[in-house]
């Protein structure tokens, strides 16, 4: 049984270099927000779906949120929107899963970077610098482990009430990092 541990999407992630105002989703230069909320299951692999259109090969994606909060299901609807094969499921205890498309499009790689301890190093044996370019790349606890991946990235942070409750109700932050996403608002609406 895993240990219980804090949402990280809750903590205050520190600030990079250039950043002048301080977030609690990281403050960065070029960075857009965009906040949603996601009230079931369905509606955050709704989400998922909506995210894909917008999603191009070279792409890197990181969610974080308290297990439990909706990464795997949010990454299902990347999945569907993007057209790849094979069920997603979380990729926990293999670490990393390709899917390839069946439309032409990316590739997905879905990776679980919760068991992995350090920074890219560690990740190296994944070769995801190698997949990213023609692939999008979702990394679910990549957090201070996968950002010198990409200077453009899209940031998902997922809260959720805790404890005792079956509140389905999501707070969606969603921070688009470099230029990349700088149309991210306008892409959504």
């Amino acid at each position: 049984m895993e240990a219980p541990h804090n949402s990280p999407a809750a903590e205050t992630v520190p600030e990079p270099a250039g950043a002048t105002d301080p977030d609690p989703v990281g403050a960065v230069p070029e960075a857009v927000t965009v906040k949603l909320t996601v009230t079931s299951p369905e509606q955050m692999q709704d989400l998922g779906r909506s995210l894909a259109r917008v999603l191009a090969p070279g792409d890197l994606v990181m969610l974080t949120g308290e297990l439990g909060a909706g990464k795997t299901t949010l990454t299902r609807g990347l999945g569907e929107g993007l057209g790849v094969r094979g069920a997603v499921t979380s990729p926990t205890f293999v670490i990393a899963r390709v899917h390839p498309s069946l439309v032409q499009g990316p590739a997905l790689v879905h990776v679980d970077a919760y068991r992995l301890g350090g920074g890219l190093d560690e990740m190296e044996d994944l070769d995801l610098d190698v997949s990213l370019p023609e692939s999008v790349v979702v990394v679910e606890w990549g957090d201070g482990k996968v950002e010198e991946l990409s200077e453009d990235r899209l940031r998902v942070l997922i809260d959720r009430a805790t404890g005792d409750t079956d509140d389905e109700r999501r707070e969606v932050t969603l921070v688009g990092i470099g230029a990349r996403w700088a149309g991210l608002r306008e892409a959504l609406a």
